[in-house]
């Protein structure tokens, strides 16, 4: 996984809300457990609509509750294979956010007025390190939105470091470990 300081760029506007897993990645591309390829199948039903057109930049605004419905990491999979970096949306489903941190996908919660005004901007950018969502101002200005995030997920997201990284940090001591339980024998329990 690769580490996050700052996301930049253009920004993609979806202004729905109650976006769930099914729509972001329908279950017909469940068959595959790579992480890669799922950008093409990306909201599939949706982008047969006419006029449909979300362009793959770094930041994705969209509507409250996003993520909701069922636990499938295939969805932010292929958010992040469309070329997503951050998603800004007033709330998220707590698993979908959790799957999006464990990937490397910043998911950034902003009240909804400022998911517009983003969107309206058209470009913007999300300080992990700093906390703030920043994106212009019709007069010419910036504007500073503070978000919150849990201190480990901002640490892993910092640092780049998914679940197998976490566990390699204690790379050192789990071998120590292990010496030592072969020294010592099998395990016995009394009955």
């Amino acid at each position: 996984m690769e580490a996050i300081e700052t996301i930049s760029g253009a920004v993609s506007d979806l202004d729905r809300a109650d976006v769930d897993t099914d729509q972001i990645m329908p279950k017909q591309f469940l068959k595959r457990v790579e992480r890669s390829g799922f950008g093409e199948f990306l909201f599939y039903d949706w982008a047969k609509e006419p006029g449909w057109n979300l362009p793959p930049n770094a930041i994705l605004v969209t509507g409250e509750n996003f993520g909701c419905g069922s636990s499938r990491e295939h969805a932010p999979w292929g958010l992040q294979d469309y070329g997503f970096q951050a998603i800004v949306a007033p709330s998220f489903a707590d698993i979908f956010y959790s799957n999006c941190t464990k990937i490397g996908l910043l998911p950034v919660a902003i009240d909804e007025a400022h998911c517009r005004a983003l969107a309206a901007a058209g470009e913007g950018q999300v300080d992990l390190r700093a906390q703030e969502v920043r994106y212009p101002d019709p007069d010419g200005g910036l504007v500073s939105v503070p978000f919150e995030i849990d201190a480990e997920i901002r640490h892993r997201l910092l640092e780049g470091l998914d679940d197998v990284g976490i566990t390699l940090q204690h790379e050192g001591a789990i071998a120590d470990y292990e010496r030592a339980r072969e020294r010592s024998g099998p395990v016995t329990t009394a009955l």
